[in-house]
């Protein structure tokens, strides 16, 4: 037992002794967070606390570790505001396919929960995209003609270095 001791009580006299010359050297000064309260101290203990921290710091979103059911439900819902931004409707047509593709496999072979998840209607939803981009475009004309809205065109700075001087015209 004194073995056992003699020797853990050796290495943490070494240990103590690299710390101690390592903070004569400054080697701990201004580190990042030095002074700062240590994160999530006063919260109650949660296991899932190195995930949470994970998927924040890497900027990871939530939504990955949600099972594919809902995942593609997901997608489903948040499909128009996808679909806003594309140009033609061929483009339009082809992320629906694929995002059908995707929920016809998952049907195929489903795991994870029950939830209810179902192809996406092509012709509806070029409707619904097709009326959206004609509202935006006869509020983009109204808001061009009307002669209320009046958008003032910022003046050019001149800037000129102190030590320059302004030439008179035709020199």
């Amino acid at each position: 037992m004194r073995e056992v001791t003699a020797v853990t009580t050796g290495w943490e006299a070494a240990v103590e002794a690299q710390i101690r010359s390592a903070q004569e050297r400054g080697e701990f000064d201004n580190l990042p967070g030095a002074g700062k309260p240590i994160p999530g101290r006063d919260l109650p203990y949660d296991e899932s606390w190195w995930i949470k921290s994970f998927l924040e710091r890497e900027r990871i979103p939530g939504d990955l570790l949600l099972p594919t059911p809902l995942q593609l439900r997901r997608r489903v819902e948040r499909l128009p505001g996808e679909l806003r931004d594309l140009p033609t409707e061929e483009s339009v047509r082809a992320v629906i396919a694929a995002l059908n593709r995707e929920i016809v496999d998952f049907l195929r072979a489903p795991s994870g929960p029950r939830v209810v998840v179902r192809p996406v209607n092509v012709e509806e939803t070029v409707r619904r995209w097709r009326e959206e981009r004609e509202r935006a475009a006869a509020e983009r004309v109204a808001s061009v003609a009307d002669p209320t809205t009046v958008t003032v065109r910022a003046q050019r700075r001149r800037w000129r270095l102190p030590w320059r001087r302004r030439r008179p015209a035709g020199t």
